[in-house]
């Protein structure tokens, strides 16, 4: 009797705690008066941070999180500092960025959406966020294990975070509808952007490349917010690329030239190929053409996209295929089966970044570009950086 009255006591303070928690967390979100929320399939990060940094530029205190490659605060004093997780992510991660966010008195909070799971993404938004402006950047075939095997699916999952009454962003053409049927249901204006405003002029002023729909899809967002488009560029100008933002470096060793692009983070065919396009478009896939392909053995369906991909696609347009990771074997038959011929394929498997750079200067006879793609995690990383640091070196 007295171990049951013990266990009551117990699950009667859990709950109180649980409700004081709950009603304590919805005080803080509504003390911060702006408050949007960024999802999409590509470009969530990149979109976050530009409009973190436009309302920094504005005068508006924010913080800004993101959870691209690497999760991260932007403060509103301008610091950015790593999140530290004692384990894997998980969405009550938002919960102490909004109590942060809460207790520096910000006026606005940018928060780059975490969940995948269709229930944790309304979960999200709903007793979470509660968010004023709703983003969402696309609709493409991703964790389709999680999302959705289709389109459709995954617009269905995405529009779980499009709050009631209130307005969403999106620079989705092919699932538009969808999205707009979603938004209406929940009396939420939409507003569609049109990329074919931003000027090339415009897109000078980055350090990096950034795609014009998510220029264009910050800029409406602070257009909304009476931010004129002048004071928002000035603020993206200065705005830190996430470390999975195209990166580009110049190796030179004795009389050979590798110009290396890290596109390790465009890991959706429809990503990748908007980047070699581009890469092409500036006149610099020169030399040899290699693809360097990472694939993961937890990302079997990204793997089977991309080694489809550069078969059907790439098989005339490049030299080599590389291929680092795992599983490199099913990754190397599989672009074969769909057109890629084996003697451009170089399956290195799970090995060492020198090893990388090695069969990369192997394939160059006086210069040669490398597009990274695939994934940033497993050897992404590592040969990422080993690049990198090797272009600081000069032979």
């Amino acid at each position: 009797m007295y171990v049951f009255f013990a266990l009551l006591f117990l699950l009667i303070i859990a709950v109180t705690y649980g409700m004081w928690e709950y009603f304590s967390h919805q005080k803080r979100i509504y003390s911060i008066p702006i408050r949007i929320h960024v999802n999409g399939t590509r470009g969530k990060s990149s979109v976050t941070r530009l409009i973190g940094a436009a309302l920094s530029e504005a005068g508006i205190k924010t913080i800004t999180k993101v959870t691209g490659t690497y999760p991260r605060l932007i403060l509103d004093d301008g610091s950015e500092a790593e999140i530290f997780r004692k384990s894997g992510a998980n969405i009550i991660e938002q919960l102490s960025v909004v109590k942060l966010a809460a207790e520096r008195k910000v006026q606005a909070i940018v928060i780059e959406c975490m969940a995948l799971e269709p229930q944790y993404q309304e979960i999200t938004e709903k007793q979470m966020i509660h968010a004023t402006i709703s983003v969402i950047t696309n609709v493409r075939l991703d964790h389709i294990e999680i999302m959705g095997y289709s389109l459709p699916e995954i617009a269905i999952t995405l529009s779980k975070t499009i709050p009631e009454g209130q307005h969403l962003f999106t620079a989705e053409k092919v699932m538009y509808s969808l999205l707009k049927a979603a938004a209406e249901k929940k009396h939420t204006v939409v507003h569609s952007i049109d990329t074919e405003t931003i000027t090339q002029d415009e897109m000078i002023g980055f350090r990096y490349m950034e795609h014009k729909e998510n220029v264009e899809l910050a800029l409406s967002v602070c257009e909304h917010l009476g931010i004129s488009r002048e004071v928002a560029l000035r603020g993206m100008y200065k705005a830190i690329p996430d470390a999975g933002a195209l990166d580009f470096h110049r190796i030179t060793v004795s009389d050979k030239q590798v110009n290396f692009y890290n596109a390790f983070a465009a890991n959706d065919p429809q990503s990748t190929l908007m980047i070699l396009n581009w890469i092409k478009d500036q006149n610099k896939f020169t030399g040899t053409k290699i693809i360097l392909l990472n694939s993961r053995p937890d990302r079997i369906d990204r793997a089977k996209q991309l080694s489809e991909m550069t078969g059907k696609y790439l098989s005339d347009e490049i030299d080599y295929l590389i291929l680092i990771g795992q599983p490199t074997d099913m990754v190397e038959n599989l672009s074969a089966a769909n057109g890629m011929r084996r003697n451009k394929i170089l399956n290195l498997g799970l090995t060492d970044p020198v090893n990388v750079f090695d069969a990369v200067l192997s394939c160059t006879d006086n210069e040669s570009t490398v597009i990274a793609i695939g994934n940033m995690g497993g050897m992404g990383a590592p040969v990422a950086e080993f690049f990198e640091q090797r272009s600081f070196v000069h032979d």
